[in-house]
C-alpha cells in the first residue's frame, strides 16, 4: 500500500467540539488479496495510530475476506479506533450516512467525557430533533425549568389506532424540576398540540402571541382545561421573566401570523431558539423577520443558536408568500367552473391570498371542513383575516351559486380519509359535489409519509372529471421554513459560539450542521444532538452531557389517556396475523361438552381453503376438550389457557401464522 503521504484521502471531515477533534477519512481500496473489494472508513484521533497502518494490519490478514469477521458494513475496532469496511463502489448516500453516524456518535462520546465541568444551564431535547413534529425542549436553570413549545406528531402506519404522539414529560419530573412556565413560538399543531395533555404539569403561566394563545385557548377548552389567569399574551420585542430567566420575543415570518423566535438570557449567556422562520421581506401581513434585532443579538453575543432545520437541504431562499400569487392568478383566470383549493387550515397567509383573489375575480368564498372553518372564523374575529362584506357564503349555499362564481377552500391537503375534500372526491359530501370541468388545487406540500394517500385522493378527483393542479405542475405553494440561504443569513447575523440544529430528521440536522461550519468556520462549536440529549452550558461554551430518558406517549381518540405499549403490540399482532375466537360450551353441572363449539376469525388470511382448516381446528378444539378432565373443563381459567396454547400451536404448524387466540368458555 502506498504511504499515507502519497495517497490523499477521498474525503475528510473535521468535527469541532469542546472535546479533541475527531477526523473521518475514506482510505482507498483494500489489498487485492481480499476476496471482496472494500473501502475502509475510519475515525481516529489524528495524533494516534496511522490510519493506513491500521488498514494494513487488518485488511491483509485472512480474516478480512471471511464475511462473518469483517463483511461489508461490519465494524472492527483495532488500536482503539472505530473502523468499517464498506463495499467498494457503495452509493454516496450510504457512505455519507455512515460518516454521519460515526461523526455524531463519536463526537457525542467525546463531549460527554467533558462532563466534569459544572453546567450553569441545561437544555433537554424532548422532541422534534431527529424527526418532524412533537417539538419540545426544556431550559433548566436551578430548580426551575422553562418549556419551549409542546407539539404533537401525527402517527405513522405502524401506530394502529393512535391519533397523536407527544413527548413523555411526566416521567421526567426529576430531570425537569418545577415546570414554572411554557413559552410558545407559534400556533401550529406540532408546537402547541400537546399542551392540553401536559396542562396539569405546568406550574406557572403560558406565554405566547395573541393568535397563538387564541388557537391554544380553543384547544384547551375542548379538553376541559381551566385557563383562568394562566395565559399571558406577549408582543414581539417584549421581554418577560419566566422560570427566573429573561425571555425575549423576536418577530419572525412564517406561514402563520404572530410567529416569534425566543431569546433566553441565562447566567451562561444568551440562548436563541429560532422557532419556525424564513426571511420574507414582502409578507402579506407586513411583518417581516426582525433582522435588525437578530443582528443586535449577534453583536451582543449569543452563546447558542437552536436553529430550524426543516429545509436545510433545500438550495436557495424560501420564496415569499407573494411568489405563489402569479400561478394562482393564472388558475383563477382560466378555471371554467368551480374552483376548489386545499391547503393547511392554519396557513392564514395563504387563506388571505385566496380570499383576495376570489374578490378580484368575482367569486364567492366558501370554507368547507371543520379545521378551515374554525380557523377562518377565529382569524377574522381577531383581525388576521380580512373578509370583504358579502364575499363569504356557507357550504350549504354552494350548490345555489353558478359554479364559475364559487371558490371553495377545503380541508384535506394531506389525503385525510374523512376530510372535506376526500368526501367530495368520492361523491359523499352533503353539500359540495365535484363535477367535470372543476379545478382542484393542492396548495400545500406533502408531509413525509402522506404521498400515497394524496395520490389516491387525486385519482378519485380525476375520476369525477375534475382537473388537479399541484406543486410540480405550477408554483402553488411556498414553504414557511427557511432554505439554505435563509439559514446561512441567520447564522451570519447571530454568529453563535455554539450551534444546535433542531426541527428535522437526522439528515436535515447534519446538513444544517455543515452550513454552520461553512458560515461560522472555526468560531462555532456544532453540537449535533438528538431527542433525549442534554446540552450543557457554562461561560466557556457547551457540550453534550448525559442523556435523559425522553420517551413518547401515544394518544387515541377516546381522551381516556395513553395507549400502552402492550395495547399497541396487540394491535400490531391483530393487523399482521388476525384474531381467532374459540367458543367452547361446557355443561356447568356435569362438565360435559355441548355442541355449540365454534371458531370465529377476523383478519386471518390462510394459504389453504379456509373452511377445511377451520373444520380441522374445530375438531382439534373438541378433541382437546374431550381429553381434559371434568375438573379442568369446569375451571374457565385453566381450560381457556389450554385452548389458547393448543390452537396457537395448531395454526403455527398448519399455516405458519400466529393469530391472537381469544378463548371464550361458556358455562351452560
Amino acid at each position: 500500500m502506498p504511504s499515507p503521504r502519497s495517497t490523499p484521502p477521498r474525503r475528510s471531515i473535521r468535527c469541532r467540539s469542546a472535546a479533541p477533534r475527531v477526523c473521518a477519512r475514506l482510505v482507498g481500496r483494500a489489498p487485492s488479496t481480499c476476496r471482496n473489494s472494500l473501502t475502509c472508513l475510519m475515525f481516529w484521533p489524528p495524533c494516534q495510530t496511522d490510519p493506513c497502518a491500521i488498514l494494513r494490519s487488518v485488511s491483509c490478514h485472512s480474516r478480512v475476506p471471511q464475511q462473518p469477521a469483517h463483511g461489508p458494513w461490519r465494524r472492527a475496532v483495532p488500536s482503539g479506533c472505530a473502523l468499517d469496511f464498506v463495499p467498494f463502489g457503495a452509493s454516496a448516500p450510504a457512505v455519507d450516512a455512515l460518516i454521519e453516524r460515526y461523526r455524531g456518535s463519536r463526537e457525542r462520546s467525546e463531549m460527554t467525557r467533558d462532563s466534569g465541568r459544572t453546567p450553569l444551564v441545561e437544555v433537554l431535547l424532548l422532541g422534534g430533533v431527529g424527526e418532524f413534529g412533537m417539538n419540545m425542549m426544556a431550559v433548566r436553570c436551578g430548580p426551575d425549568s422553562l418549556l419551549i413549545d409542546a407539539g404533537v406528531m401525527f402517527p405513522g402506519p405502524e401506530h394502529f389506532g393512535v391519533d397523536l404522539v407527544i413527548p413523555d414529560v411526566r416521567s421526567l419530573a426529576g430531570e425537569l424540576g418545577r415546570l414554572s412556565a411554557l413559552v410558545l413560538t407559534h400556533g401550529h399543531e406540532d408546537h402547541i398540540g400537546a399542551v392540553p395533555y401536559i396542562w396539569d404539569l405546568i406550574d406557572g403561566p403560558t406565554y405566547g402571541t395573541r393568535l397563538t394563545l387564541a388557537l391554544l385557548e380553543r384547544k384547551l377548552a375542548e379538553h376541559g382545561c381551566d385557563t383562568a389567569g394562566r395565559l399571558v399574551t406577549v408582543e414581539p420585542s417584549e421581554t418577560v421573566t419566566a422560570a427566573g430567566l429573561d425571555v425575549e420575543f423576536v418577530q419572525v415570518a412564517h406561514s402563520i401570523p404572530d410567529s416569534v423566535a425566543v431569546a433566553i438570557h441565562t447566567p451562561a449567556g444568551t440562548l436563541l431558539h429560532s422557532g419556525d422562520f424564513k426571511f420574507d421581506q414582502t409578507p402579506l401581513d407586513g411583518r417581516p423577520t426582525d433582522t435588525h434585532r437578530l443582528a443586535d443579538l449577534g453583536r451582543r453575543g449569543v452563546l447558542a443558536l437552536f436553529g430550524d432545520s426543516t429545509n436545510a437541504a433545500q438550495p436557495g431562499h424560501s420564496g415569499s408568500e407573494r411568489y405563489v400569487e402569479p400561478a394562482l392568478e393564472e388558475i383563477f383566470a382560466g378555471a371554467p367552473r368551480r374552483l376548489v383549493v386545499t391547503t393547511f387550515s392554519s396557513s392564514l397567509h395563504r387563506l388571505q391570498l385566496l380570499v383576495d383573489l376570489a374578490d378580484r375575480f368575482g367569486r364567492q368564498v366558501a370554507f368547507v371542513g371543520r379545521g378551515v372553518v374554525e380557523n377562518a372564523e377565529l382569524a377574522a374575529r381577531l383581525g388576521y383575516l380580512r373578509l370583504p362584506a358579502g364575499l363569504q357564503i356557507a357550504e350549504t349555499d354552494v350548490a345555489h351559486w353558478p359554479p364559475e362564481k364559487v371558490l371553495c377552500i377545503v380541508t384535506g391537503s394531506q389525503g385525510e380519509p374523512f376530510s372535506a375534500l376526500a368526501r367530495m372526491a368520492v361523491g359523499a359530501h352533503r353539500h359540495v359535489r365535484l363535477e367535470t370541468g372543476d379545478v382542484v388545487v393542492f396548495s400545500a406540500r406533502a408531509i413525509p409519509g402522506n404521498r400515497h394517500a394524496i395520490d389516491r385522493l387525486m385519482n378519485h378527483i380525476a375520476r369525477r372529471g375534475a382537473r388537479v393542479v399541484d406543486e410540480p405542475s405550477k408554483r402553488v405553494h411556498v414553504s414557511g421554513h427557511g432554505s439554505e440561504e435563509d439559514l446561512k443569513l441567520l447564522l451570519s447575523l447571530i454568529s453563535p459560539r455554539c450551534f444546535v440544529p433542531i426541527h428535522g430528521e437526522y439528515r436535515h440536522l447534519t446538513h444544517h450542521a455543515r452550513l454552520a461550519e461553512q458560515v461560522c468556520g472555526e468560531s462555532v462549536t456544532v453540537l449535533l444532538a438528538e431527542n433525549s440529549d442534554r446540552i450543557c452550558f457554562d461561560e466557556s461554551g457547551g457540550w453534550i452531557g448525559e442523556p435523559v430518558r425522553a420517551g413518547r406517549v401515544l394518544i387515541d381518540g377516546t381522551r381516556s389517556g395513553q395507549v400502552a405499549d402492550e395495547v399497541l403490540r396487540d394491535r400490531r399482532h391483530l393487523a399482521v396475523d388476525g384474531v381467532v375466537v374459540a367458543v367452547l360450551a361446557v355443561n356447568a353441572h356435569g362438565g360435559g361438552i355441548e355442541q355449540a363449539t365454534e371458531l370465529i376469525t377476523r383478519g386471518f388470511v390462510l394459504d389453504e381453503p379456509t373452511e377445511a382448516l377451520l373444520d380441522a381446528a374445530t375438531g382439534r378444539l373438541r378433541a382437546l376438550a374431550a381429553e381434559a378432565s371434568v375438573e379442568e373443563r369446569t375451571d374457565q381459567g385453566v381450560m381457556g389457557e389450554r385452548v389458547r396454547v393448543e390452537l396457537q400451536r395448531f395454526f403455527r404448524k398448519r399455516c405458519g401464522r400466529r393469530p391472537l387466540v381469544l378463548p371464550v368458555i361458556l358455562e351452560i
